[in-house]
């Protein structure tokens, strides 16, 4: 039970944050739905809410930063031999616009954030530990010219950063669809 406490408590300061005061009218939300897929049969769905801000606009009016706190269901193996994991996230990501396709702005994005997975045996990997980083970088493009509609293409590295060994990692590739509201 206790190892469920500290992510929660992560994760509910984080919307306690978003929802402060401190919060002006450019800050937006949105949610995401990514399909993953991992090395072999890995699997999953990601399930992501994100509070966008305009903090770093100070040091550049192209940087747009969000924090996303996110659920992460993964599989792998066989109907009747599968192996699951569960994982809770939390990440700043910085997108900055690449150049325009079709009149509309590429961006592509980055960030390193914590997480923690259920299991640290997971697809025949021990990764050790049950926090992890999560490492992403991707392609954001807009569908519409409000904005509001994006899809994008991720790949997301979840490695201990060598605090204890083994540290395999676990490799991901996202296609992602996000909406503002």
């Amino acid at each position: 039970m206790f190892k469920w406490f500290f992510p929660l408590i992560l994760i509910s300061a984080c919307w306690l944050l978003a929802l402060s005061p401190f919060s002006s009218k450019a800050e937006q939300w949105s949610y995401s739905v990514d399909y993953i897929q991992g090395e072999g049969d890995v699997q999953g769905i990601k399930m992501a809410a994100q509070f966008h801000t305009d903090w770093l606009r100070d040091y550049s009016e192209h940087l747009h930063l969000y924090f996303e706190s996110s659920v992460n269901f993964w599989e792998y193996g066989e109907q009747n031999s599968h192996d699951t994991n569960f994982v809770l996230a939390l990440s700043p990501v910085i997108w900055y616009p690449l150049g325009t396709v079709a009149n509309k702005p590429l961006y592509v994005e980055f960030g390193i954030g914590v997480s923690f997975l259920s299991d640290t045996n997971f697809a025949g990997k021990d990764v050790s530990t049950h926090y992890q980083f999560e490492d992403r970088l991707g392609l954001v493009y807009p569908l519409d010219d409000e904005h509001s509609h994006h899809v994008a293409l991720r790949y997301f590295h979840y490695s201990n950063a060598g605090f204890k060994k083994p540290n395999p990692g676990l490799d991901f590739i996202s296609l992602s669809y996000l909406h503002y509201f």
